[in-house]
């Protein structure tokens, strides 16, 4: 195949993407969930703990292109801890660890010197938030069914099954409907990609799938699946764009090439990052 002639292997068309290896990726990532979600909540915890440094490092590599060095070290452990203590003592343990974070990642910054110091705490405490403090809202979650135990069907296996699921169905909605009926772009600028048709078919997959969960495994009432399905679809999109705009503010196509047919981690973060935090605290004071 010559250069003037490329491989059509390479033309994903509107998906985007190659969706065979975009699905077996997929399927194996959910896989990983569900066992050690179902087999023991706490090795569950031990997955969000890696996915938190994995993008912590994305985060690193990203912002390097454009000069700003954050400090990877105390905002991986950090960033663990605070998902730790989440789990274990909840959310007033979570906050002091997230002071605590910021305050540390700051001093060690102080090692460097004076210049470009503020740049790069800026950005170490955007990294700190965006990642590992919404990221501890899992643990949250978690700890609905109590902080530790082999339960596999507790109320907070339950309660991230919602999550998930609600989240994926938002992502699975506006995929199929851009894909077949994308016509408006959302945001062109921003993600030329992303069309109302498929925010409206975001919409119905999450609200369909938030009804789903929330009768038939939260066992709560049915409108309770409508607001989630709403909250959900909001908070993914702008999740989405949120990281649509970072990227292309830092030049860069995907965070990484670390998950065969999706790019980086936060690439599959973006949307789960928006929605864990509302969903927590509809749940937690509508349902548990």
């Amino acid at each position: 195949m010559t250069a003037d002639n490329p491989s059509p292997a390479q033309d994903h068309g509107r998906a985007g993407r190659n969706v065979p290896v975009s699905i077996a990726s997929a399927v194996v990532l959910i896989a990983l969930i569900l066992v050690t979600l179902l087999v023991w909540k706490t090795l569950f915890m031990v997955v969000v703990v890696a996915a938190v440094g994995v993008a912590i490092w994305e985060l690193h590599r990203g912002l390097a292109a454009k000069g700003i060095d954050v400090p990877e070290q105390p905002l991986m452990l950090g960033g663990a801890t605070m998902v730790v203590v989440a789990y274990f003592w909840g959310t007033p343990a979570l906050v002091t660890a997230t002071a605590v974070t910021a305050l540390g990642t700051m001093l060690w910054l102080l090692r460097r010197g004076v210049p470009g110091y503020v740049q790069n705490a800026t950005a170490a405490v955007f990294c700190l938030v965006y990642v590992p403090f919404l990221g501890a809202f899992v643990a949250l979650l978690l700890r609905e069914g109590g902080a530790t135990g082999f339960d596999r069907y507790d109320d907070g296996v339950k309660a991230i099954l919602t999550f998930i699921a609600v989240t994926a169905a938002s992502d699975i909605g506006g995929f199929v409907a851009g894909v077949l009926f994308g016509r408006h772009p959302m945001a062109p600028v921003i993600s030329p990609k992303k069309s109302w048709e498929g925010f409206a078919g975001s919409a119905v997959f999450c609200v369909g799938v938030g009804v789903a969960m929330v009768v038939w495994v939260l066992d709560a009432d049915w409108w309770i699946g409508v607001c989630l399905g709403l909250v959900a679809v909001v908070m993914a999109t702008l999740g989405d764009l949120c990281e649509s705009v970072i990227k292309r503010d830092l030049g860069v196509k995907d965070m990484s090439q670390v998950i065969p047919g999706h790019g980086g981690l936060m690439d599959r973060l973006d949307s789960l990052l928006a929605t864990v935090a509302p969903i927590w605290l509809l749940l937690h004071y509508l349902v548990f």
